[in-house]
């Protein structure tokens, strides 16, 4: 168990082959009643760390190796990309690029893009396109705006700097989560508290493809697997995780009750578990789900089990909100996961 001082709210274990004992916290602290001529309370202040943590080597306990300073921290995600490259969104619309320097063995921040004209609207949610591609070229990012938005980043040809592509109006109300189709880096898909999911093909924006308009809570998380084509989990406020196929987006395939309304689900990193899925359960602790087979049948029509939570971690005390797999192997038939609360600010590591 760590304190992590500040509420934390988001945690990413690097997939980097030789980095895999790297994790990254992202914290989130609001100023309470902090006002000036500068600053009135509508907007109101935060600030944030992202902590670098290093895991001994049978990952039973951990090490804080670095700390950066930034405004209060919403996500972060590894590009699977070398050198290993880390994108932070924070609450003042800036996404934050941070790479690793073997050399010395730290590191250090290389870029930071602002998503809007004002600071005063936050960076929700951002994902990388190359979650299936490994190499050396930068992915681009898709970023969800705290006023509708999406903002599409491009690396550029020349410096290899990302710079805003383009941004559009996505949603009505705020688009907690935006995340890229792993298979197809022409397609995102979006959701917010509109109880809208949206996908949108990145070449022509001004209309989506598809909106299933057949929620009844806030949408919060959405994630491509990345070993099952046209497979989608997504995890809103009403406690159900639901899983699509993309060709099918505005029936789900099967829906699970997973209790306490959800913030994130991410699939396991290996193909060995690509069954089980990690999810925060926000009032409800952490949990492991796992959908049974996943199986295509000739036509390409996937089948699968209903979700049944095969390990739970209650250890937290406040909203169960950052979580997420090591990509080590070190342990047969189980992973060490690393999962961070609020209000408690606490950091915990456990096996599932």
């Amino acid at each position: 168990m760590y304190d992590t001082i500040f509420p934390a709210d988001s945690v990413e274990f690097c997939p980097h082959e030789g980095l895999q004992d790297i994790f990254v916290v992202g914290t989130y602290k609001l100023e309470e009643g902090v006002a000036s001529a500068q600053s009135p309370l509508n907007h109101q202040q935060r600030h944030g760390q992202c902590l670098v943590f290093r895991m001994n080597e049978d990952e039973s306990n951990f090490t804080k190796i670095q700390t950066f300073d930034l405004p209060a921290i919403l996500d972060m995600k590894w590009c699977h990309r070398s050198p290993a490259t880390l994108a932070v969104a924070d609450s003042e619309s800036n996404i934050t690029i941070f790479e690793w320097c073997g050399d010395e063995i730290m590191f250090r921040q290389v870029q930071s893009i602002q998503c809007a004209s004002s600071t005063a609207n936050l960076c929700l949610s951002l994902d990388w396109s190359n979650r299936r591609d490994s190499g050396t070229s930068l992915g681009s990012l898709v970023i969800s705006l705290s006023n509708g938005s999406l903002c599409l980043l491009r690396p550029d040809a020349t410096s290899r700097a990302l710079t805003v592509e383009t941004t559009w109006h996505a949603h009505d109300y705020e688009p907690w989560i935006a995340a890229w189709n792993y298979w197809d880096n022409n397609v995102v898909f979006s959701g917010g508290d509109d109880l809208q999911l949206k996908g949108w093909d990145v070449r022509d924006v001004k209309r989506p493809i598809f909106s299933n308009k057949r929620f009844d809570a806030g949408i919060t998380t959405i994630q491509s697997h990345p070993f099952v084509e046209n497979l989608i989990s997504v995890g809103s406020y009403d406690n159900l995780v639901r899983l699509f196929d993309t060709r099918k987006p505005l029936v789900p395939l099967c829906q699970t009750n997973v209790g306490g309304g959800v913030w994130r689900a991410k699939w396991h990193p290996s193909p060995e578990r690509k069954n089980d899925l990690l999810v925060a359960c926000m009032h409800d602790g952490f949990k492991v789900v796992n959908f049974g087979l996943m199986n295509s049948d000739s036509n390409g029509a996937l089948s699968l089990e209903e979700g049944a939570v095969v390990k739970r971690f209650d250890e937290h005390e406040s909203l169960a909100y950052g979580v997420d797999w090591s990509f080590s192997s070190r342990h047969i038939g189980e992973s060490t996961i690393a999962s961070c609360s609020f209000y408690d600010h606490l950091l915990h590591i456990w096996r599932g």
